[in-house]
């Protein structure tokens, strides 16, 4: 997955909002305020996405290129090193599942406002 692809599948999800809160080349991207997704726009070769611990866990001893979140919460973040062993549907499944974890765990009132529209 290259940076246009990656982005364009992040910014087409509903109340996605891009941001770079610390630094021009950390971007993320955001539901309800709440990051999903994280990476650096320099150096594209891996992106942070939150994860359920369980499922992280399990991720990180089937697949190399998938390790605990660096700079991240390690029981909830994962670190997707791209080109490797984690090809570009399961990169978008995680992606789906970072978002969804987001979204869901935001209150009902700002969740029905993002999932209207």
């Amino acid at each position: 997955m290259n940076f246009e692809e990656f982005y364009s599948y992040c910014q087409d999800k509903k109340g996605v909002k891009v941001d770079f809160p610390f630094d021009e080349r950390t971007l993320t991207f955001k539901v309800g305020g709440k990051i999903f997704a994280i990476t650096d726009i320099q150096q594209f070769h891996s992106i942070n996405l939150k994860c359920d611990p369980e499922k992280a866990i399990d991720l990180r001893e089937r697949y190399a290129s998938i390790i605990p979140g660096f700079h991240m919460n390690k029981k909830h973040w994962n670190t997707v090193i791209l080109g490797n062993d984690a090809d570009d549907q399961l990169v978008k499944e995680l992606i789906d599942h970072s978002y969804a974890l987001v979204l869901n765990a935001l209150s009902k009132k700002l969740r029905n406002e993002i999932e209207v529209g």
